[in-house]
């Protein structure tokens, strides 16, 4: 696995050349924004740009108006456009030595949508959650351009290396971005013009990694390593030097069993011998297992009722970790490389047959607990017929690896500062919008503190790169995640979401509460839509001037001591304070001088709520859901939106 992805790096590496080195062009052409289908930005000058012959004049006509330019020493030209109303479909020509016409172009709102994986993720991976929206998906006023992963670490591209726009209609809807959708749904539909989604997302993805060189000035760690990261010579013997590292231990790991004899585990005709009960989900660590890194078997018959043989079947078997392959019959199903995918495997008809039928998983775990994840779906479903797959199995080690000695020094490519910015942002820029989304932190949770300083140099470096110092900049909150700590503690993830929550301080910014829309073992959280029509709210306010609505949760705004009680006065909430499901208010903490938090009660008194614990008699400071995973948050507005976690300094 590790092979691959830095083969696959330096891959990426060459193709930097092919778009950061101005070619020499016979032919006016265009960069991947400006195709058919393409919506432009409303209300504002729009540049065209492309690239011909040196010298060459190149006429761009639209809506009856032509605007003409020449080309530089480089190749390249661009021409403003005269701002334009909403509306559509439109031709554009671009008239050089050729001539090309672009078609079906919309005029209307375009919001660049980026951060890591819970932006990234597509419909087609909660096909089943959003059945409904999916099936009913036909609106060709929405659109995305999909910018493929680009990371690029010598200077910024001049173009991305594909991309198409692509309505929301059945054929491609499922390529959608979750949250983009549902933002842009909601806002089309609330105004009624065209909504264009650039989507340039990448899973895994640090901040750092979207923020220019010039961005990052203000810190030379990161510089010292944006700089280093020039030399390709320095990249590529890094990487190659690492890939023969993890080749040769490769070689060294033990055989698996289960591959290794004449009749494979996953195969009927094998017996059992010497295998053991598991309960499935779980993490074989938890049952009986001591710190085993490797392969682990698990096997199973079930019997296939005769209404449910020969069907074409889906099989439901939560998240694994970390990679796995899935067998029916002794048929190869499908397999997963790494843990995050939920599992969703569909079994062609004919497999399945009437009687005992035999199901086998190949799990690999590389490090920490492997197994199934808890609390996931576990079942074998035919139409209209569902067996379940939680329970007993029996499992048998195939091979158990050595403690792995420290990976050697690699450099991977989404990790990098300003390689993203270069290849994914920067060919952007000369593509007007209307602003920008951002959903992202959790490559970031370990360096909260360095987060509320790099969250607003990306805000401002955006702005500065689209000479838009208004810019709307929208992003989201991170979810509540991780195991749930019912005792007042310290945590990472609760400082990432103060950062955010500080960003605010900026203006033109809103923020998308989503501490109530977690899960404790998934970091990709499914229920995405309510993170969408969030931040649609936000949008509604910051970026189309909507001052009647609430458009946020409360947002902690001042602390008064009255005696042993903390009175806390919140903005967002005009129309009322509300427990959610009408029981007490959960998760408020207070200390003393001696910072020893302890839990609180709370309660809303008109506009207030007032905290108070009887221990504590000069109560100090206070924290609200100040944990990974506050669950089952309460404390919400009247309009139904979340209040943000947050802490005080010391109350005076």
């Amino acid at each position: 696995m590790l092979t691959k992805f830095i083969s696959t790096g330096l891959r990426l590496v060459l193709l930097l050349i092919c778009f950061t080195t101005a070619p020499a062009y016979a032919e006016v052409s265009l960069p991947r924004l400006i195709s058919d289908g393409m919506v432009l930005q409303r209300d504002t000058e729009l540049t065209i740009w492309g690239y011909a012959h040196k010298g060459e004049r190149v006429t761009v006509s639209f809506r009856g108006s032509n605007y003409t330019a020449l080309t530089d020493k480089d190749g390249r030209w661009s021409v403003k456009m005269k701002p334009q109303k909403p509306g559509g479909p439109y031709a554009m020509q671009i008239r050089g030595k050729n001539r090309i016409e672009l078609t079906n172009i919309l005029v209307g709102d375009v919001w660049l949508c980026s951060g890591q994986s819970n932006m990234e993720h597509y419909l087609g991976r909660h096909s089943i959650r959003y059945a409904d929206e999916i099936a009913a998906a036909n609106n060709t006023r929405i659109r995305q351009i999909k910018i493929p992963n680009n990371p690029v670490f010598i200077q910024p591209a001049y173009d991305v290396p594909e991309g198409v726009w692509l309505p929301a209609t059945a054929d491609h809807i499922l390529d959608f971005s979750v949250v983009a959708y549902f933002f842009a749904k909601h806002l089309q539909e609330q105004y009624d013009v065209p909504i264009g989604i650039i989507n340039s997302s990448v899973g895994g993805s640090p901040i750092e990694a979207w923020i220019s060189e010039e961005g990052l000035k203000e810190f030379p760690d990161f510089i010292a390593t944006l700089n280093e990261n020039k030399d390709t010579a320095y990249v590529y013997g890094t990487n190659r030097r690492a890939d023969s590292i993890n080749r040769e231990r490769a070689k060294t790991l033990p055989e698996d069993q289960g591959l290794a004899g004449d009749k494979k585990w996953y195969e009927p005709a094998y017996t059992p011998k010497n295998w053991s009960r598991i309960n499935v989900p779980g993490y074989w660590e938890d049952q009986g297992v001591r710190d085993l890194n490797g392969v682990v078997w698990y096997r199973r018959e079930i019997e296939i009722p005769a209404d449910m043989a020969e069907k074409p079947a889906l099989i439901e078997m939560g998240r694994i970790v970390d990679a796995d392959g899935m067998y029916v019959n002794g048929e190869k199903i499908g397999s997963t490389g790494y843990q995050y995918p939920q599992r969703r495997y569909h079994v062609p008809s004919g497999l399945l047959k009437a009687g005992k039928n035999t199901l086998a998983i190949r799990v690999v775990n590389n490090w920490g607990k492997g197994g199934f994840v808890p609390d996931k779906p576990y079942y074998l479903a035919t139409a209209g017929d569902t067996l379940d797959l939680k329970g007993y199995w029996h499992y048998k080690v195939g091979a158990a690896y050595p403690v792995p000695p420290p990976p050697p020094k690699s450099i991977a490519m989404r990790n990098q500062p300003g390689s993203f910015y270069n290849g994914m942002i920067a060919p952007l820029t000369n593509f007007a919008i209307k602003g920008a989304v951002w959903y992202q932190g959790e490559s970031n949770a370990g360096r909260p503190e360095q987060y509320g300083e790099l969250l607003p140099a990306l805000i401002n470096d955006w702005r500065r790169q689209w000479e838009m110092p208004d810019m709307p900049f929208l992003y989201a909150q991170l979810p509540n995640f991780m195991e749930v700590n019912y005792l007042p503690a310290e945590s990472s993830w609760a400082r990432l979401r103060e950062s955010q929550l500080r960003a605010l301080a900026l203006p033109h910014t809103g923020m998308a509460v989503t501490i109530d829309l977690g899960e404790w073992n998934d970091i990709h959280p499914g229920n995405k839509k309510p993170v969408g029509d969030r931040l649609a709210l936000a949008a509604r306010h910051v970026a189309y001037g909507e001052d009647d609505i609430t458009y946020s949760g409360p947002l902690f705004r001042s602390a008064e001591v009255q005696g042993n009680k903390v009175v806390l006065s919140f903005d967002h909430a005009v129309s009322g304070l509300v427990s959610r499901d009408g029981e007490p208010l959960r998760w408020f903490a207070i200390a003393g001088e001696d910072k020893k938090f302890e839990w609180a009660r709370a309660e809303i008194r008109g506009d207030k709520v007032v905290v108070w614990s009887d221990g504590i008699d000069e109560p100090q400071y206070l924290r609200y859901a100040w944990s990974d995973n506050p669950d089952k948050v309460n404390f919400y507005n009247s309009e139904g939106l979340p209040a943000s976690p947050f802490r005080t300094g010391k109350i005076e």
